[in-house]
């Protein structure tokens, strides 16, 4: 059974004629994106301290924001989670997931640096790759002056955001580099072939749709011959061993919630540590949805706790 709340939800929408995301033109997409955030999100909760900032990329500066908890020592080295958000690299910014990333610093006692990448249709595919890596290395390189512990560095999103979170953490173990410390990812998008079952069962009437699936990977990577590189589609990477320990959130009535299940599983039998927690009667995107859904907050406490934990040591 669908959650009652994401029913009622998914009703108004209709009720109201929201129009689907595959229907606009990227401009009012996004647009559309930032102000439905007002209905569905909570109140933003408090935290010690915000700050806008910039890292060098491959193609220009990436914006950030800084979130660290209240109580924090000013001088104190701090855990972090490296923070990409959904939006299938099309829609999103740092406004759209400002909620998400206090609520998990608030909740986990981790300061948390969010990713402003670059969106397609403008920058396709690596381009949001490149951004997240570039971006991730900046945080590691510059932690001391951050104000964050280079050891205890975490990566995660949601929805496009897991799906980069996940790439990073690939492209850093083969790099030779330092992977981070623990990957958090929040109904992640791993293949973009979209073949999973859950891709038919839950394709129409659950917000994200089969539609807007595609709407979002032909604004990123329109090319099928494409598809398979493990930079667009983490599952089909040939090697998942020597990876972060993960935690892989799933929705029941997702489109993406078989890939989700696939990547925890490619993980496990790869040998790393990894925990699969799936909401099953929720929808994708829901954990954004705080105002109007009440497992958004259930589910967002968990990913904090998981969090607080996996970077204790230190």
């Amino acid at each position: 059974m669908l959650d009652p709340q994401a029913r009622a939800l998914i009703d108004l929408m209709n009720e109201r004629g929201v129009p689907p995301t595959h229907t606009l033109p990227v401009a009012e997409a996004r647009r559309w994106y930032r102000e439905r955030r007002g209905f569905t999100q909570p109140a933003p909760p408090p935290v010690g301290a915000v700050r806008d900032l910039t890292a060098p990329g491959p193609h220009g500066t990436i914006p950030l924001r800084l979130y660290r908890p209240a109580g924090a020592a000013e001088g104190a080295a701090l855990p972090a989670l490296v923070y990409f958000h959904g939006g299938g690299w099309v829609i999103g910014d740092l406004d759209t997931h400002d909620v998400v990333c206090r609520t998990l610093c608030a909740g986990s006692g981790c300061a948390v640096l969010s990713v402003d990448y670059r969106l397609g249709p403008e920058h396709r595919f690596p381009a949001a790759v490149d951004d997240c890596l570039a971006a991730t290395r900046y945080a590691r390189n510059e932690a001391a002056e951050l104000g964050l512990d280079a050891a205890r560095i975490a990566v995660g999103g949601d929805s496009a955001g897991g799906n980069l979170a996940a790439v990073v953490c690939l492209a850093l173990r083969d790099a030779g580099a330092p992977v981070p410390a623990f990957q958090l990812l929040i109904y992640p998008a791993t293949d973009m072939r979209a073949v999973a079952p859950s891709h038919t069962t839950n394709g129409q009437g659950y917000l994200l749709t089969a539609d807007s699936v595609a709407y979002y990977r032909g604004h990123y990577v329109a090319d099928p011959a494409e598809w398979g590189d493990w930079r667009a589609s983490p599952l089909l990477a040939t090697d998942h061993a020597h990876l972060p320990p993960a935690l892989v959130l799933t929705a029941g009535f997702d489109p993406l919630r078989d890939e989700g299940r696939q990547y925890a599983d490619a993980l496990s039998g790869a040998g790393v540590p990894t925990q699969y927690v799936c909401f099953e009667r929720q929808i994708h995107g829901f954990v954004t949805m705080g105002r109007v859904i009440d497992e958004a907050n259930t589910a967002l406490s968990l990913c904090a706790a998981v969090l607080r934990r996996a970077l204790a040591g230190g």
